[in-house]
């Protein structure tokens, strides 16, 4: 299973994430894609006066031939093809965010890229949406369940569903 973050906090973020969650079947088996509501979230680590975010998620069964580094690399087109800019600084408001989260069971560590995604666990506007589709997937290398880390969390981050 895949799994990917989305989010947005600038320009029409309520239309550009389920843009680009219909962006995103196309990576997907027919039938598999599984899409969380919509949530607004409180900026994490971002440059203050920062607009909350609208935060979700979408797992599927990737289509045969599909890598994580071929699927990150459209992730960072269709990114691109939303408006966010080729140079970005970390943190700062975008259009569209698109996050490899978990692809399977695959880890990978390099300059380019962590798979799973490295701060995923520890974030409030990833795990709740992601444990709307995905509750009983097994993070890898944690042995734990997407809703058992949202569930030990401990985060002040605020996060309420926007859509049902």
């Amino acid at each position: 299973m895949v799994l990917v973050g989305l989010g947005s906090n600038q320009g029409d973020s309520m239309r550009l994430v389920p843009a680009a969650m219909q962006a995103l079947e196309r990576f997907a088996m027919p039938q598999s894609m599984i899409r969380s509501r919509l949530w607004k979230t409180s900026p994490v680590d971002c440059p203050p006066e920062s607009s909350d975010f609208v935060n979700a998620a979408v797992s599927f069964e990737a289509v045969s031939a599909l890598t994580p580094e071929i699927l990150l690399g459209e992730l960072k087109a269709l990114e691109q093809e939303f408006g966010r800019g080729a140079k970005w600084a970390r943190n700062a408001p975008r259009e569209l965010d698109l996050d490899l989260l978990v692809f399977d069971q695959h880890t990978r560590a390099s300059d380019w890229f962590t798979l799973p995604h490295p701060r995923a666990t520890e974030r409030l506007f990833v795990l709740a949406p992601a444990a709307e589709v995905a509750p009983d997937l097994i993070w890898p290398d944690t042995g734990k369940t997407v809703l058992e880390l949202l569930n030990i969390l401990d985060t002040d981050e605020q996060a309420l569903p926007v859509t049902d």
